[in-house]
């Protein structure tokens, strides 16, 4: 049953032009940047153009996340899905896992950044592949907040909105880690979503970063179920 969830939100995407203009607009801009960068510093890595990736999906996951539960209240659709044997679990992981198929054919065509480096220079492997493997982590992380914030309203502005500052916050909490100092700086550190990705960048992949971000995916995964369920009692 949690197929047939999967099958239909992955196949919402693209019967609509959402999809494609998403994909076109980061793919194209993250050409750039690769073009940009590469001829730029001479240098056949792609540290630098993974940053401006994360960057761009900052501002792209609240268009792509921001309908997933927003429109099913809006319309009403919510209690038919309730009136289905399937469970909330269910119904959340569905919905996550059509939109982070989407995402991950997304990385599957940016994949030819690295060919390209690998066909024309000598770039080391293991900062290839640790870079992309943080950028999806990263991206995941990003899809499971704008799911959450979809299960907040039925407005898919706001929804789209609440993913954005989410995510902002996330990602500047670094720079309130390097400001602050003792405990509050080292939580902030920690908690800065884009921190962890820079080790994935640089080549390295630590348990540490690993556990962070399945921990952020398992955590608003969680509290999206919860805010669904709750639905029930309303």
């Amino acid at each position: 049953m949690l197929f047939s969830i999967f099958k239909k939100e992955l196949k919402s995407y693209f019967v609509s032009p959402i999809a494609y203009v998403l994909m076109a607009i980061y793919l194209g801009i993250s050409a750039y940047f690769f073009v940009l960068i590469t001829f730029t510093i001479e240098q056949a890595n792609l540290y630098f153009t993974l940053g401006n990736m994360g960057i761009t999906l900052l501002f792209l996951t609240p268009v792509l996340t921001m309908r997933l539960f927003s429109e099913e209240r809006r319309q009403g659709t919510i209690e038919l899905l309730f009136t289905s044997p399937l469970r909330v679990t269910q119904i959340v992981l569905g919905k996550y896992l059509g939109v982070l198929l989407l995402y991950t054919f997304v990385i599957l065509i940016s994949g030819e950044f690295a060919l390209f480096l690998k066909l024309f220079g000598n770039p080391e492997n293991g900062p290839l592949i640790s870079g992309y493997l943080g950028l999806f982590l990263m991206g995941a992380v990003f899809l499971s907040v704008g799911l959450f914030s979809s299960t907040l309203t039925d407005n898919q502005i706001v929804a789209a909105v609440v993913t954005f500052f989410l995510l902002l916050f996330f990602w500047v909490a670094g720079w309130a880690g390097e400001i602050a100092k003792g405990v509050w700086g080292n939580f902030f550190t920690n908690l800065s979503i884009f921190n962890h990705f820079d080790a994935f960048r640089k080549g390295v992949i630590d348990s540490t970063d690993l556990l962070y971000y399945l921990a952020m995916i398992f955590l608003f995964l969680f509290f999206s179920v919860k805010v669904v369920d709750s639905y029930r009692w309303r």
